[in-house]
């Protein structure tokens, strides 16, 4: 079986760490170890254990702002519906699987600290899918699909806020199980749509 490259493993094995036993708890020597490498090797491809946990977002986990980047390059295409479930759907199961590796990162002030400067200083951060989405809903709004006086921003941030909160709100039924992602997705734009699209466009 041919073996993986040294980065490659080093972002599994981040991955798996980061899910399990959270991004505070996951150090840089425990990883190396689980990619059976050297911590100095690890050096070799990332800058610290915040790029990592950057890249392990980028690279391991459902692609968000591609999609968010590629419809707002070309508004108009697909139907509003079909654009906003399929962000929808991304978007859950980008916060499901990111939301355990980040928990962690609250509990250590000084961690997020330099977390939230090593996002600053990629132009990376939290808020910039929101940001996106807010740029293809006025993309859209160009186009005529989504009425002029929507309050593109607070729509973007009401949907990818919806699900953030469907990663963790759930653990505490009886069941533990969170609301499937496509019906969460599809209620959830179909309620969107209600305040922001166009009533005379019939496929949007």
């Amino acid at each position: 079986m041919e073996t993986k490259p040294a980065r490659a493993r080093i972002l599994d094995a981040a991955h798996e760490l980061m899910r399990t036993v959270g991004l505070a708890r996951a150090t840089t020597k425990e990883i190396a170890k689980a990619a059976d490498c050297s911590e100095a090797a690890l050096y070799k491809y990332f800058d610290s254990k915040e790029d990592l946990f950057v890249q392990v977002l980028m690279e391991r986990l459902p692609r968000l702002t591609t999609l968010l980047d590629s419809l707002a390059a070309e508004p108009g295409q697909g139907t509003l519906r079909e654009n906003l479930t399929g962000i929808a759907r991304q978007a859950a199961l980008f916060y499901e699987q990111s939301f355990p590796i980040a928990a962690s990162l609250f509990a250590e002030t000084q961690l997020k600290r330099r977390h939230d400067e090593a996002l600053r200083a990629i132009g990376a951060g939290p808020h910039l899918p929101i940001e996106d989405l807010d740029a293809y809903l006025r993309a859209e709004q160009a186009t005529g699909r989504v009425r002029p006086d929507a309050d593109t921003f607070s729509a973007a941030a009401l949907l990818l806020g919806a699900c953030a909160h469907r990663a963790f709100a759930f653990d505490a039924t009886e069941s533990g199980k969170r609301p499937p992602v496509d019906d969460f997705a599809a209620g959830l734009v179909r309620t969107l749509l209600g305040g922001i699209s166009v009533p005379e466009s019939p496929r949007g």
